[in-house]
């Protein structure tokens, strides 16, 4: 926004800051909150904190404390912002994603070099995970949590040298004992966690292969009572819907033998190789700013296999049956994507594809969120600091999302 789009808007800017940051205490810090909201939304090419002070015409020493050491909890924030983002957008999805921070040397924290898939490769950057909500039309993040690779965790380092340097590094960046290297899925069951604590919970949860491919996360998520629409390898295995357990002869002796289904699992692309092409059925999607977007799809009904799958056995040995969706253009010798899917056996196909195919969306918003609203600007060295950043880049997203689902509002394109 330029300033005279934000002037324009300042009323309702003031109205939704208030209610945002009432959990803060003291009215400075309110202030304060809404001063950074207004300087991620005006234009300007960096969001870091001088050059957002000095196009407010404020103090950035005074943005600087405020995320940096003021005394503020940001989870009743978040929770605030969460609750009226679900409420606003009714999303149809909840997707957990992560994104890629590119950065200049080592303070940072959670910096290291790791693979971003945002940049393509391996890079020296953070990774924030998120999970947000989701329709064709809109998206904002409900919550955030930033990826500690394990040099930022001393319990898994090799010697006492190395762990002391990175128990340096995590004082500097004053992260708690309590923080520490977690698998990114470990981290979106954890949000999914804290929001369900909030009383919310997902329409379904779609996740790419990154999170997919995880059998502890399907099961975790199917755990908690949860849908989830998951893209996975086509290496993953899983035995046919109708494959049945048996339970060998008892001899007598010890403990009576488990039930095991008799053959092995196949991988997930030899199923739908043999379904064949002619199980394949022509959808559209959604429509593109180009037109329609239509490919070929087969489901089928699996068993998915594997170590962490075992608790999800039921008395009789099975393990549950699962939807296996497979995009396969007309164009390919073989399918091209695969998801896993735990809605109930009667859902539609054209629904199944449509969920699958939703996170286009989070790919989308993340561009809006650091190109225009400073997501990835933060310069500040504080875990702390980076998730009140993030959480306040949400509370200015999910403000553009309100001007835009006012059909009365004087919204910036």
């Amino acid at each position: 926004m330029n300033q005279e789009e934000l002037a324009a808007v300042r009323p309702r800017l003031e109205e939704f800051a208030a209610e945002v940051f009432a959990p803060l205490a003291r009215a400075d810090q309110r202030n304060k909150g809404a001063t950074y909201v207004r300087g991620l939304l005006l234009d300007g090419r960096r969001k870091s904190m001088q050059p957002m002070a000095e196009r407010l015409g404020v103090d950035h020493q005074g943005l600087q404390q405020f995320v940096s050491s003021s005394t503020w909890a940001v989870e009743p924030v978040r929770e605030r912002l969460a609750r009226r983002a679900v409420a606003v957008i009714s999303p149809e999805a909840w997707v957990v994603d992560d994104t890629g921070f590119p950065k200049d040397g080592t303070a940072s924290p959670g910096v290291a070099r790791q693979y971003s898939g945002t940049l393509g490769k391996v890079a020296n950057c953070q990774i924030g995970v998120s999970i947000c909500a989701v329709t064709d039309a809109a998206s904002c993040p409900l919550d955030w949590r930033l990826f500690l690779p394990e040099r930022w965790d001393d319990s898994c380092a090799t010697d006492e040298p190395a762990a002391a340097a990175i128990r340096a590094r995590r004082a500097r960046a004053g992260m708690p004992d309590s923080v520490r290297h977690r698998e990114k899925w470990r981290l979106a069951l954890d949000m999914l966690d804290e929001l369900a604590g909030f009383g919310l919970a997902p329409p379904v949860v779609v996740a790419d292969a990154g999170y997919g491919d995880a059998g502890e996360f399907r099961a975790g998520l199917a755990e908690r009572g949860w849908s989830y629409v998951v893209q996975v390898r086509g290496e993953l295995t899983a035995h046919r819907a109708d494959a049945v357990p048996e339970r060998p002869p008892y001899c007598g002796r010890g403990r009576p033998p488990a039930a095991r289904y008799r053959t092995a699992p196949v991988d997930l692309r030899a199923h739908v190789l043999a379904a064949g092409r002619d199980a394949a059925v022509k959808l559209t999607w959604r429509q593109g700013s180009r037109g329609p977007l239509t490919s070929h799809f087969v489901a089928l009904r699996v068993r998915p296999a594997g170590r962490a799958l075992t608790g999800q056995r039921a008395a009789d040995g099975s393990l549950p049956a699962t939807w296996l969706i497979a995009e396969w253009p007309p164009e390919a010798a073989e399918p091209t994507d695969y998801w896993l899917s735990n809605l109930p056996d009667g859902t539609d196909l054209a629904e199944l594809v449509r969920l699958a195919k939703i996170r286009w969306r989070i790919e989308h918003d993340y561009r809006e969120l650091k190109t225009a609203l400073g997501l990835d600007h933060f310069e500040g060295r504080t875990l702390t600091g980076w998730h009140r950043h993030v959480t306040l880049v949400s509370a200015a997203s999910l403000f553009l999302t309100l001007l835009r689902a006012d059909p009365k509002a004087d919204t910036p394109a």
